[in-house]
């Protein structure tokens, strides 16, 4: 192998471990029942604005399916309303409840002390440094 693959093959180790540590730690600290994909959603949600699963399930990079199993989850445990578009009966729209709301500042702060602290071990200048070459990275992938 050459310096240029052992260096990729290098990143995207790292990159694949530093998920899944911060996976695991993310399922420890938030509140019983939630998941990572039920708080990013709702965290999505909480910006603002109804979307439909299609678009969500775009923003998420993930299947309609995966999608449309997160948000009846989020449905059944009240955290999102679930509605027909009016202009066209063959879409629905998703929007934040405000139990959701809850639940999305309940994760918040459960999660907060961590990253915070995390951050605070690697430093401002650090994580400064790091993101554009993190944001690059998710730009390319998301372009293929």
């Amino acid at each position: 192998m050459n310096d240029a693959s052992t260096l990729a093959i290098s990143l995207f180790s790292e990159l694949l471990t530093a998920d899944q540590l911060l996976r695991a730690r993310l399922n420890k600290v938030l509140p019983k029942k939630m998941e990572i994909s039920h708080f990013s959603v709702l965290n999505h949600l909480g910006r603002g604005g109804e979307r439909t699963p299609a678009q969500l399930a775009r923003a998420f990079h993930v299947t309609r399916g995966a999608m449309t199993n997160t948000l009846g989850k989020l449905e059944m445990a009240g955290y999102v309303h679930i509605r027909p578009d009016w202009d066209d009966a063959r879409r629905k729209l998703v929007s934040i409840s405000p139990a959701g709301k809850s639940a999305r500042d309940a994760g918040l702060a459960a999660i907060s002390p961590l990253i915070t602290e995390m951050v605070g071990e690697l430093g401002d200048e650090k994580v400064r440094a790091a993101l554009p070459v993190l944001r690059e990275l998710r730009v390319k992938l998301e372009q293929d």
